[in-house]
């Protein structure tokens, strides 16, 4: 497909509307996604946040206490979480989550 006056111009509303690059193919017809992001580069449309979400930092640090720190759950979900069981000690994680976390040589030696 060649780029037109109108179809340049199509691709920059919709551009600039926020659509994504895949959505701005499809509608135009016979384009790659990355033909769209080449245009829009060679036109110097603004570059936009990338679309993909960032999950939150879960830092270890902050967790108070002596609570087992074992993960549950998805840490981009609302109700993500840590064990919080009574940690072994020196151990990070309870007893459950240590038989799964560290493994005994003399048992995996054979």
């Amino acid at each position: 497909m060649n780029w037109t006056s109108e179809t340049i111009e199509t691709l920059k509303t919709l551009w600039q509307a926020g659509h994504s690059a895949s959505a701005i193919a499809g509608k135009l017809g016979g384009l790659s996604r990355n033909a769209v992001i080449g245009k829009a580069h060679r036109l110097g449309l603004a570059a936009r946040p990338s679309p993909i979400k960032h999950r939150p930092v879960i830092r270890v640090e902050r967790l108070s206490g002596r609570g087992c720190v074992w993960p549950l759950g998805d840490p981009g979900d609302a109700d993500f979480h840590y064990c919080g069981a009574k940690a072994e000690p020196s151990r990070p994680y309870c007893a459950p989550h240590c038989a799964i976390a560290y493994r005994r040589r003399d048992r995996d030696a054979a």
